[in-house]
């Protein structure tokens, strides 16, 4: 079984920007295709996870989505890196119209998305770690087991109020790749 990385989208990797589905509106957070090179080079699987209410609401399709995932995988391996998995929940229980109008397993913190994951790329949940803007990743993390990291970029600040000092929170992704990163190293030199 595979570590993997879990990463939230919108906030974490990308700016914020409300119901964010077009590729022209699409600006990484600075250093983040740069965390996910430091996460493959560190031989764990890179799996986005992310609720895309707007799909629910009818404010676009789930062809927009995967559009955008298409040229966010494209950005990342111009540097040499890559993304394993892309899930995304187009649900959303009370705000979503027709078949979208849903009380889903797979909404964050819910397990859903995480599950297929680990089904589809055999990953070990126990060796992986959750990394995203909102207290519903940290809690998706949690409940499975992972190590849950709360990033002040996107909703990021605002949350970490709600932590009251039971998170682990970094700055932004990149931050949290170099200590990463740094700790591998030291762990390695220890062998």
């Amino acid at each position: 079984m595979k570590k993997c990385i879990f990463l939230d989208r919108d906030g974490n990797i990308n700016v914020e920007k409300d119901y964010l589905h077009k590729v022209e509106e699409f600006e990484f957070i600075d250093g983040a295709r740069e965390a996910i090179k430091i996460f493959n080079d560190l031989d764990y699987l890179v799996v986005v996870v992310t609720n895309q209410s707007g799909v629910a609401r009818g404010y676009y399709n789930e062809k927009s989505v995967k559009t955008l995932h298409d040229y966010l995988q494209k950005e990342v391996e111009k540097i040499g890196g890559h993304i394993d998995g892309f899930y995304y929940c187009p649900h959303h229980p009370e705000k979503g119209i027709g078949e979208y109008k849903l009380d889903c397993n797979c909404r964050k913190p819910e397990p859903g998305m995480f599950l297929k994951a680990q089904k589809d790329l055999d990953i070990d949940l126990s060796s992986s770690i959750m990394v995203g803007d909102k207290i519903s990743d940290v809690k998706a993390g949690k409940n499975l087991g992972m190590r849950s990291i709360l990033v002040k970029t996107g909703h990021g600040l605002e949350e970490e109020k709600k932590c009251k000092n039971s998170c682990e929170v970094y700055e932004n992704l990149y931050e949290f790749a170099k200590q990463l990163e740094r700790m591998s190293k030291t762990y390695r030199k220890k062998d």
